[in-house]
């Protein structure tokens, strides 16, 4: 603990074991602590009597559940998009040699009331049921525009300026009606609400390129790839990656409080009567309560079951995206579903979440859509959970905080965050510009 640090960071939370594994890498010397004696913080993997302890408390689970070794639930599951920033990152930093991936084998999303497979390409969009049949074509030719187009390649522009043109008027110029819009905004370009479709259709045709080259990656049903065991592994792998680069972890290390110097910036962290100095502290939102605001609440429901979901052609690991329109909601809702197949639960039972950004104080209810999909459940946990974001300035006080996760079971708003905070503690912009194909060995 008596040493001087570059950066301490606080909590073993995944966007906290990422950046502590890129700084560690970048050579800053790295203090990384953890109140609990377990890694993962608000994004842990819990087995059976651990979910059981958490959520109820006095009794233990039923023997017909199986082993409890055999479960692995993500506190906040999440699918990685195959040639997204999170892998870029995860190859970047050299931790793919710690995890093993596999494909996740259905992306659907829901529509009048029905869930169908989503379209990611020309070819898929023409055998869609999602559309009547000139609608089909219409997307068709879309499609084959975001395919084709190339930023730096004027004559696949079409004429369209697309950081001038707003999304909307991108599919318009398509004549896409607004419920082939719906998917396309929420289940392919993963946005989690419409104001998209008011900003530069450049990003919006970014993502979905991203989409449809994450498919073509790993030729599976879906764009998204999840390691086995859980992401309960990943910071667990970049812990040892920081430990390769000299960074050093300390768990169970109770009351770590930041300490400032008489200018307001932080200094160091005490924890049981010792201060360890630094130059930066890095924490998730519950080291610093004082710095962050509450923006939202995340419902959840966690289900254990004894099937696949159904109409999802018996996927062993799939997400639903549940456009909020489709609800009546201002926020879309998610459905999680992972199984033995990446080593989460025993054979022949599967782990669901159903997620949403609350709009009520009954999760129970708000979450009924979500959980009508589902079937059958054996057993089935509520919860909620506080959004925090960070109101400080870090230039002004050495803290950098991030933010909460939020209900979507994608990576892709987790990874700008890490991608922010790393620029604004380092000055820099991390090079993702890797070779794509050295995560592919892990794809079994």
């Amino acid at each position: 603990m008596d040493e001087e640090y570059d950066v301490i960071v606080l909590g073993t939370g995944l966007k906290e074991c990422i950046l502590s594994g890129l700084l560690s890498v970048d050579r800053l010397k790295v203090l990384h602590m953890d109140r609990n004696d377990y890694y993962g913080g608000e994004s842990a993997s819990l087995n059976l009597n651990q979910l059981w302890k958490k959520f109820r408390s006095s009794s233990s689970p039923p023997t017909h559940l199986g082993s409890s070794r055999d479960y692995n639930v993500d506190m906040s599951p999440k699918f990685m998009m195959a040639n997204g920033a999170l892998v870029r990152v995860l190859i970047h930093t050299d931790v793919t040699k710690y995890l093993y991936f596999k494909a996740v084998d259905g992306s659907y999303v829901y529509n009048k009331g029905k869930i169908h497979k989503v379209p990611t390409t020309d070819m898929e969009a023409l055998k869609s049921p999602l559309m009547g049949i000139f609608e089909k074509r219409r997307a068709r030719k879309f499609f084959i525009y975001v395919q084709e187009y190339l930023e730096t390649d004027p004559k696949t522009h079409d004429g369209l300026d697309l950081t001038r043109i707003t999304a909307k008027e991108l599919f318009t110029k398509y004549g896409l009606d607004d419920n082939t819009v719906d998917f396309i905004g929420h289940a392919l370009a993963l946005y989690r609400d419409d104001r998209y479709l008011c900003e530069p259709a450049l990003e919006t045709v970014k993502r979905i390129k991203l989409c449809a080259e994450s498919l073509a990656r790993f030729q599976g049903g879906s764009p998204y790839i999840y390691p086995l065991y859980g992401l309960g592994e990943l910071p667990q792998a970049f812990s040892r990656l920081s430990a390769v680069y000299g960074g050093t972890y300390m768990l169970n290390k109770p009351d770590c409080k930041v300490t400032f110097d008489e200018e307001g910036k932080a200094n160091g962290v005490t924890s049981e009567g010792e201060t360890a100095r630094c130059k930066k502290v890095v924490c998730d939102p519950s080291y610093l309560p004082n710095k962050v605001k509450k923006v939202g609440k995340v419902s959840r429901a966690i289900c254990i079951m004894s099937h696949p979901i159904p109409n999802t052609n018996d996927s062993q690991s799939v997400q639903i995206i549940l456009p909020q329109k489709q609800l009546g909601r201002k926020s879309d809702m998610y459905v999680f579903c992972c199984s033995h197949s990446h080593n989460v639960a025993p054979k022949g039972k599967y782990i669901a979440f159903v997620s949403t950004e609350a709009e009520t104080d009954q999760p129970e209810k708000e979450l009924q859509p979500g959980l009508n999909l589902l079937g059958a459940v054996d057993e089935m946990f509520f919860d909620t959970y506080d959004i925090y974001e960070p109101v400080n300035e870090p230039s002004l006080d050495n803290c950098f905080i991030s933010k909460s996760y939020d209900a979507t079971t994608h990576f892709e708003t987790t990874v700008q965050d890490v991608l922010a905070m790393y620029t604004q503690i380092t000055g820099k912009v991390l090079d993702l510009s890797v070779d794509l194909s050295a995560a592919s060995a892990a794809e079994e």
